[in-house]
């Protein structure tokens, strides 16, 4: 255990089609979700089990008020080395200066395409514009490093891998591409529609030459490589045909306090309740400890087993906990 994603909200200002497929969704009550005190204690606990690595999350993090402040608190946890966030973007212009000051450094920004008119389809809401003086803003404020996170979608935006990658180069952004995956349970995955690892590979490549350099850490999910002018780093996150289930070294925590330790498990731990009915620290890094050692997950490794095989996979027969409850 080495990384922990916190999911500070479910909540979304966005509705991105692979993530957020139903209509209606039933909203954590307010008194359900951790506060900034509780998530405090928590990664305190989590840092005593060896997690040196934290990542907000959400649902959008930044519709969370004061984020910042949690990030100031976060900042002073012994044992916490790196703290990162992934937003959408659309608040980022007016938080990138108070979440600078309060000690985050490194972003991850998702944006799938560099298209308007994509952009609003994928999103159902949100302006590409504005997502994009966001991540400006950030980098003026003097945010290092920033990366670009784009799900690839077969027959949707694999045509502008290289228009991504150009705009990476030249404004000095990583740019992350990710295997479209069976995320939730209804976002309609089929491996036809997943633009696979080698053949994202392969196009970058051959237009801008690449030397691979692996994993940050030997267990970050991006497989990273660096163009041989110089022009900086691409990374790839190929967990459909190139599944690391074996170094994962991610666990999660929902906004409601669960405790989760697989992207695609289909439920959680409560921790919230624990903590809240008075356990101690010891408590809970006991119960933490007990649930991380005792994990099976290997949902990856199984689908790539069955989709090479040929035999049948249904998503849909996994039920999962839903990407906006998770966080990514």
């Amino acid at each position: 255990m080495r990384d922990l994603r916190i999911s500070v909200t479910d909540r979304c200002n966005f509705r991105c089609k692979y993530c957020m497929p139903f209509d209606e969704y039933t909203w954590m009550a307010k008194k359900e979700v951790l506060t900034f005190a509780e998530i405090e204690r928590l990664a305190r606990v989590f840092s005593s089990l060896g997690v040196s690595q934290l990542r907000l999350t959400g649902g959008e993090p930044l519709v969370r008020r004061e984020l910042h402040s949690l990030v100031a608190a976060l900042s002073t946890v012994p044992g916490i080395e790196d703290i990162s966030l992934t937003t959408n973007g659309a608040l980022l212009g007016e938080q990138a200066q108070d979440l600078l000051a309060a000690g985050l450094r490194r972003i991850n920004v998702s944006i799938d395409t560099l298209r308007p008119e994509r952009f609003r389809e994928i999103t159902q809401r949100g302006d590409l514009q504005t997502v994009l003086d966001g991540l400006f803003a950030a980098q003026r404020a003097g945010m290092r490093p920033i990366k670009i996170n784009a799900v690839v979608i077969r027959g949707f935006n694999e045509d502008e891998i290289l228009d991504l990658v150009t705009f990476g180069r030249t404004h000095g952004f990583e740019i992350r591409f990710i295997e479209y995956m069976d995320v939730g349970n209804a976002n309609g995955w089929t491996l036809d529609k997943t633009y696979t690892k080698r053949e994202m590979l392969e196009l970058i490549h051959a237009r801008f030459p690449l030397r691979e350099i692996g994993r940050a850490g030997n267990s970050a999910p991006a497989v990273d490589y660096e163009f041989l002018d110089g022009g900086g780093r691409v990374g790839i996150i190929g967990s459909v045909t190139e599944p690391f289930c074996s170094s994962c070294t991610r666990t999660r925590l929902t906004a409601d306090g669960k405790l989760v330790t697989c992207l695609f498990a289909e439920t959680g731990f409560d921790v919230k309740t624990l903590m809240r009915q008075g356990a101690t620290d010891a408590d809970l890094t006991e119960a933490i400890g007990k649930i991380w050692v005792g994990r099976s997950d290997r949902f990856s490794d199984i689908r790539w087993e069955h989709l090479q095989s040929g035999t049948e996979y249904r998503p849909e027969s996994h039920k999962k906990i839903e990407m906006i409850t998770l966080g990514g």
